[in-house]
């Protein structure tokens, strides 16, 4: 019988050689993790980070908290560099997953105060440690892999908490034979139950709902590179109103691919059945929001045939994601938003109507949806063109409930969390606006043509 050593190595020379993962044997501790991390970061947003400014970064980054850590992962954030300007980032390439590095890891460390684990091999993306995978010998069930896993993220000082390991997003346990994986989580939503059954629990399945069990299966068609990607970004839910992460099921995965393929491919109608309990409204959830991210798909509607339906599908729906559904109880009303050409979705740019053109040009270029961009005369000021736009806004709607956002481009790069922030707070107020500490530099000249004094604009 084959030992851990062995089994652990043949995994990694097939991710190697089929997968065209990178190995890292150099990669053993947190220094080794960090640097590589740092390397893999500046490649990315293009930048060079000072010590300090690293620093800041992991202190910014690094949470205790599974689901803000995945949520991080997700998004565009912000750090504020050693000379106050601020550097949008994001840790992966959000926009297109297959484009991140793959690495695998084995036999790291990871040693605090209280805790000295080590973990049998983790697969790196852009150098984010993202996927533990856990291995035993054939008479081991993988259960005890998955106990290992709980007691050392119940551990205190365990590394998940307070090293890059809190990316982790999902783990894998395999005795070459039995192959299962489950998503990470917090420790409320991370533990065995009376039964002594870990949930959820999941099992890989061709679309014919056939189990692929075995670690060599499993891994061809699971952790190749894009697939791996896919779902991490595609197919693992983040459930607001719980705080925790979801990965979605084999079957519930193939129906979101064909309902997907049917739309975009424009095969005509079809028809998923899942029975009750399976998980119909996630199913759902995940194929509204995927079609809609579409520039080609204006409106997704979601019809349901019983009026208890309704409601607890608006309920789950808004857990999943919080005022994600509009909802419609009067014909009139419906009517007119199918016929509307979505105001909510506009984009308003004040400009020089000699650069009109020009716009257009662009738009056809990066194939963004003009009707979702109109364009407006600018004025002889700044307030004057922040007047155009607001008058065009409220031609569009000008109903109590509008909320106009608008944006000086001088500072192109705004982030998605002042913006979150924004939305939120000018529910209570009138008008909100947001300051930052002033970077530009001022050059004091007394005669016109030369300058010695930076006044301190501190």
């Amino acid at each position: 019988m084959r030992d851990e050593k062995q089994i652990e190595k043949d995994f990694i020379d097939f991710l190697v050689a089929e997968q065209k993962y990178i190995y890292r044997k150099d990669i053993k501790d947190r220094a080794t993790l960090e640097a590589n991390f740092k390397s893999h970061f500046e490649r990315l947003n293009q930048v060079h980070l000072s010590d300090t400014e690293f620093s800041r970064l992991k202190e910014n980054i690094i949470k205790p908290n599974v689901y803000e850590s995945a949520k991080v992962l997700r998004e565009i954030n912000t750090l504020i560099r050693d000379d106050d300007t601020p550097l949008q980032y994001t840790l992966v390439n959000i926009s297109d997953w297959c484009k991140n590095e793959f690495e695998v890891i084995n036999q790291l460390r990871i040693n605090t105060e209280n805790s000295n684990h080590r973990y049998d091999v983790i697969i790196l993306i852009n150098g984010l440690p993202l996927v533990q995978i856990e291995l035993k010998t054939l008479h081991i069930t993988p259960k005890k892999a998955m106990e290992q896993i709980v007691n050392y993220k119940n551990d205190p000082g365990n590394g998940y908490l307070n090293s890059l390991l809190c990316f982790m997003q999902l783990f894998i346990v395999s005795n070459e034979s039995s192959t299962y994986y489950f998503a990470n989580n917090n420790v409320e939503h991370f533990s065995f139950n009376a039964d002594e059954r870990f949930l959820p629990i999941y099992v890989l399945a061709d679309n014919y709902n056939k189990k692929i069990t075995h670690l060599h299966e499993f891994s061809k068609r699971f952790l190749e590179k894009c697939s791996l990607g896919q779902l991490i970004s595609q197919f693992m839910v983040l459930v607001a109103s719980e705080q925790k992460l979801l990965i979605m099921r084999p079957y519930q995965i193939f129906a979101v691919k064909s309902i997907m393929g049917c739309i975009v491919q424009n095969r005509g109608n079809g028809y998923i059945w899942h029975t009750t309990g399976s998980g119909k409204t996630l199913t759902s959830f995940k194929a509204s929001t995927l079609l809609k991210a579409r520039n080609e798909i204006e409106k997704c509607l979601f019809v349901v045939d019983r009026k208890d339906l309704d409601r607890q599908t608006r309920l789950e729906f808004n857990k999943f994601q919080e005022g994600c559904v509009e909802e419609n109880t009067n014909t009139e009303n419906l009517v007119r938003r199918l016929e509307s050409d979505d105001y909510k979705d506009k984009v308003i740019v004040s400009t020089n109507p000699d650069w009109e053109q020009m716009y257009i040009d662009l738009m056809n270029e990066f194939n963004i949806d003009q009707n979702r961009v109109i364009l407006v005369k600018g004025g002889e000021t700044r307030f004057l063109s922040l007047m155009n736009v607001t008058k065009k806004a409220y031609e569009l709607d000008s109903s109590n409930e509008a909320i106009i956002i608008t944006h000086d481009c001088a500072r192109i790069f705004v982030s998605k969390r002042i913006i979150e922030d924004n939305l939120k707070l000018v529910k209570d107020y009138d008008m909100i606006t947001t300051s930052i500490p002033v970077i530009d530099t001022i050059l004091q000249s007394d005669d016109g043509v030369s300058s010695s004094v930076v006044p301190d604009r501190s």
